[in-house]
């Protein structure tokens, strides 16, 4: 048997010490080039996790090619030239469009070139081909024509689906489902999310096995089969049969694992709690502009793409109100119509931060051709997590972008809402006053004379309390205000 090292060339002591001599020079200047890139970044905009996925993305020359796959099947989305086929059961002309328009911006998100896009109008989808059979005969000469060799559904397709349009067409056939999840394991970066993705994947990967005859179950006999020899011997577990036991037990490691996770979360949420600092969300449409407001918001310097599903890592900031109290701001994974339902079962650990946060800053794409339909497919999101009764401020963002009548008329459709423009900065500071107003504010009224050495006291009141007055004596410092009920009690052993 033959190791990677065993190819290695042997080398002298002396030729050694060259090598590594070369090597730390080459390394040297590779991390000045590197230092010299980092210094041209605007970091406050998350520029150089920015250029890292940037420099990754798929080679153009890439194609993808049907092929027996004898262990578990995948479809890896090695996306480059693609046919867009959607089915259009309800709705208006103008919804079947947004639609398509939608799958094609996540088809170039995940990397690929869009050569043509056709739609299907359909009492409800096809159950053999999801398209009927002539749809599938012109889709064929479409591919031909266009030299694609990929095709991706606007919907779920059943595993038979699938196999019979991969069959009739020749190339490869992606759902809208797969099509997410690739995005996904893309841009996943922290390892909670990285696990989350892969749940996800295994998730749908489960009901997509497909074997490939009855050579590839396992033969049982002789003492394999308890000493039953000839006679006794028969078909024993199949290959798709190994694969899906495999699947389930990585599935429960990943499980355990996002478990302590969620642990960790839980821990940090408790703290927040324990000493009543607030927490506002930031949840929308994909793509609307979330983490482009928060960095406004709190100059947290996260990464802002035009992409799809440019954020998946939830991240949290502490940032102050003009008075000094503290709250957090948390960024979350974007929704999306028809979001996969394995994605909302894998991600629902950081989607409860919404139904656990005192306010909810709802994004809208200002620009975006039906913003409204945005709106709606949040809302069913926030409803799967149980975050409905949850206080929101619906905030329109892209103001610069959008027209506007269509800014009126969601003024008009979501009484209160607030326009703003993260990118030019317009209607930020009007945004940051509602919030900090609809905070929840500190139960318990006090008035106390605190010791100067309880200066320990004085800046928590700060930071967790709102304070009213506070006058400098010759006994301590007398403070009025309000506090939660657990400061409040510290503050009575000196209430006057």
């Amino acid at each position: 048997m033959t190791h990677a090292h065993d190819t290695t060339p042997e080398t002298s002591p002396a030729e050694d010490f060259t090598l590594s001599a070369e090597l730390a020079e080459t390394e040297d200047w590779v991390d000045d080039r590197s230092r010299d890139r980092a210094d041209d970044r605007d970091l406050t905009t998350g520029e150089a996790d920015l250029a890292d996925r940037q420099s990754l993305r798929r080679i153009t020359s890439l194609r993808t090619e049907l092929e027996d796959i004898t262990e578990v099947e995948y479809r890896q989305l090695r996306l480059e030239r693609v046919v867009l086929v959607g089915v259009w059961t309800e709705g208006t002309q103008t919804d079947a469009d947004n639609s398509m328009t939608e799958l094609a911006a996540l088809a170039e998100t995940a990397g690929s070139e869009v050569l043509d896009a056709m739609t299907q109008r359909r009492g409800k989808p096809d159950p053999s081909t999801y398209i009927g059979s002539g749809k599938v005969a012109e889709l064929t000469e479409v591919v031909r024509a266009t030299g694609a060799d990929t095709v991706i559904c606007d919907g779920d397709l059943a595993p038979s689906q699938l196999r019979n349009l991969e069959d009739k067409t020749g190339v490869k056939v992606v759902d809208r489902t797969a099509l997410i999840l690739d995005i996904f394991a893309q841009h996943a970066k922290s390892k909670e999310g990285k696990a989350q993705v892969e749940l996800a994947q295994l998730q749908y990967m489960t009901q997509r096995l497909r074997g490939w005859g009855g050579n590839l179950s396992r033969q049982a006999g002789g003492r394999a089969a308890g000493g039953e020899g000839i006679g006794g011997r028969g078909p024993g577990e199949t290959k798709i049969e190994t694969d899906r036991r495999r699947i389930s037990a990585r599935i429960a490691k990943l499980r355990r694992e996002l478990k302590e996770l969620e642990g960790t979360r839980e821990v940090k949420r408790a703290d927040r709690k324990r000493h009543q600092v607030p927490s506002v969300v930031i949840a929308g449409y994909t793509n609307a502009g979330k983490s482009s407001l928060i960095n406004r918001l709190t100059e947290a310097g996260l990464l802002v793409e035009d992409a799809l599903f440019a954020t998946l890592d939830a991240t949290t900031r502490r940032t102050t109100t003009a008075d000094g109290r503290e709250y957090t701001m948390s960024d979350t994974v974007g929704f999306v119509r028809h979001l996969p339902h394995q994605l909302v079962e894998a991600f629902r650990s950081t989607l409860e931060e919404v139904a656990d946060a005192d306010l909810v800053l709802h994004v809208v794409d200002g620009s975006h051709p039906d913003p409204e339909g945005q709106i709606a497919a949040v809302r069913a999101v926030f409803a799967d997590v149980d975050a409905t009764g949850v206080p929101e401020i619906v905030v329109v963002n892209k103001a610069d972008a959008a027209d506007p009548m269509v800014i009126a008329r969601l003024r008009q459709r979501e009484p209160g809402c607030l326009v703003v423009s993260a990118r030019t900065g317009e209607g930020i500071e009007e945004a940051r006053r509602v919030v900090e107003g609809e905070l929840p504010r500190p139960a318990v009224a006090f008035t106390a004379l605190l010791p100067y050495d309880r200066g320990d006291l004085v800046d928590r009141l700060h930071r967790f309390g709102e304070i009213d007055s506070m006058e400098h004596t010759a006994d301590g410092t007398r403070l009025v205000g309000r506090a939660e009920p657990a400061l409040a009690d510290e503050l009575a052993a000196y209430a006057v």
